[in-house]
């Protein structure tokens, strides 16, 4: 839905709650901390931007992708159903985020009738911190280019709700960022040129500092609560799995996860002690996903290793297309296809985003910080 509002019109609690008793029916209680929902990212948090690129190897807007949706049909999100970012959405009481190409596909530019209030997605399948990883893929959104997408959103909201309305909405917004298992993916392709330029310290180093200007970019356009997922087990998938054989984790792709994880963390830290305003939320995807691996039982899961959409070994030779067969009973699978997690394992993910304790979600989880 999209609306708008005069330059002069304050946009305060009260146009906060008139519009979510417009989109609703009724206020929940999150409606006037948070207005928007911003998502910056690849494959995991796509919900359809890379439909709209011609190119682009990474889609998933053909069976059996969201075979569990509510509507049965691929939407071009890499899962059988729902992604974390539609549940964190369920959570906050707003509807998932567009995708920001869906806006202008046909408009060509954004304007005051397809902007909408409460978010955009920006994420693309193979995008990465560096522009680089859409060469893996033909076609992608890197997120330097997500960003100045996000800044064509920002003027948007300045000229319609005026300087002082947009900043009280996007300061109450959740900035949500998830990326960064491409640029690690690239750097440990067979074929990979950086490998060659940078150590892989180095390379994480430079991640990182890389990620810090772009948040600072969104900083200066109104971003004041981040919600950062790290890397995951990304040597545990089961692209990664079907390289060794025996089925076993790649074990350098996961140090270098962790390392990179560790420099986001303290890159997390330097920004808000550069701006004590910024609030921030960081999901420990790793420790998460390790204990999903290492105790699957406790969350019903029993396949570990093998997707549940593809062909060959692991089910990792061939990615879910149609021709690809899927197993009856998606929730007790952690992987959907050769890299994305099922729509089960999502909503798990979006639990301890929401609502984990800080040895998952430092320093508060995303409960907590729509609070602040």
């Amino acid at each position: 839905m999209a609306i708008t509002f005069s330059n002069e019109a304050p946009f305060n609690f009260i146009t906060s709650l008139f519009f979510c008793v417009l989109v609703f029916g009724s206020c929940r209680v999150w409606c006037a901390s948070v207005p928007g929902i911003y998502i910056f990212g690849d494959s995991l948090v796509d919900v359809g931007n890379n439909n709209y690129l011609t190119l682009s190897l990474a889609k998933a807007d053909f069976p059996h992708n969201g075979v569990d949706f509510p509507t049965g049909k691929a939407t071009g999100r890499f899962s059988n159903g729902k992604n974390a970012v539609d549940f964190l959405a369920d959570k906050v009481g707003l509807p998932s985020p567009p995708p920001y190409l869906s806006l202008v596909s046909h408009a060509k530019k954004l304007s005051s009738t397809n902007v909408t209030l409460t978010g955009v997605n920006f994420a693309s399948g193979g995008a990465g911190i560096f522009n680089g990883t859409d060469e893996l893929f033909k076609q992608s959104i890197p997120l330097t280019k997500q960003v100045s997408y996000y800044s064509l959103v920002h003027d948007q909201l300045v000229q319609d709700l005026g300087s002082v309305g947009a900043q009280a909405h996007l300061s109450k917004s959740l900035f949500t960022i998830v990326i960064g298992s491409n640029d690690l993916f690239g750097y440990f392709n067979k074929d990979s040129k950086v490998s060659k330029q940078y150590t892989p310290q180095q390379y994480v180093d430079l991640m990182v500092s890389t990620l810090k200007g772009l948040m600072k970019r969104m900083y200066e356009m109104g971003a004041r609560k981040f919600v950062i997922s790290g890397v995951g087990v990304i040597g545990c998938c089961p692209a990664q799995r079907k390289q060794n054989t025996t089925s076993d984790c790649k074990v350098e792709a996961n140090y270098w996860s962790t390392k990179y994880n560790e420099g986001l963390k303290a890159l997390l830290k330097e920004l808000k002690s550069e701006s004590s305003d910024i609030h921030y939320s960081y999901f420990d995807t790793y420790d998460v996903m390790n204990g999903l691996i290492q105790h699957p039982e406790t969350y019903g899961i029993t396949e570990i290793k093998e997707a549940c959409c593809g062909l060959g070994n692991l089910k990792a030779d061939i990615p879910c297309i149609p021709i690809s067969t899927y197993c009856s009973n998606r929730k007790n699978h952690l992987f959907w296809d050769l890299y994305h997690p099922t729509e089960s394992t999502s909503h798990i993910f979006a639990g301890f985003i929401w609502s984990g304790s800080q040895q998952y979600s430092t320093p508060m989880n995303v409960e907590q910080l729509v609070k602040v």
